[in-house]
């Protein structure tokens, strides 16, 4: 049965970090193109900014948490981006618009209580 659970969790963190990284790696590649960036400015930090922080969140956090590299705290990295991205940047929007966020930030903030599992580079 633990074993059972050990595969489950090494399925979820990999599964979930994998489709995030999609996301972010869209963004770094915008970041370091150097043109224009048409980004939110999260509390006035500024675009460009804010997209880095998103690219952490969304990019090199997932890669952490798909590794099983300081789960812990990488996945409380991108649960909080995708925090913002669901109460912050879509909080006026429908919950078709937000639920994506919504479902990242439910995955992140499990395996942030979960942690990496046996199947982890730092195994707790």
């Amino acid at each position: 049965m633990k074993n059972q659970q050990d595969i489950g969790l090494a399925f979820l963190r990999i599964g979930i970090s994998l489709l995030m990284i999609t996301h972010g790696f869209g963004k770094f590649q915008t970041l370091i193109a150097g043109g224009d960036i048409q980004f939110v400015n999260f509390f006035g930090l500024g675009t460009s900014f804010s997209m880095f922080l998103a690219v952490i969140g969304e990019l090199i956090a997932p890669l952490c948490i798909a590794l099983g590299f300081y789960t812990r705290w990488a996945a409380l990295i991108a649960a909080f981006t995708m925090g913002v991205a669901a109460f912050y940047i879509h909080a006026a929007d429908a919950l078709s618009d937000k639920e994506l966020a919504l479902l990242y930030f439910i995955g992140f903030a499990s395996i942030f209580f979960l942690g990496g599992g046996k199947y982890s580079l730092n195994k707790k």
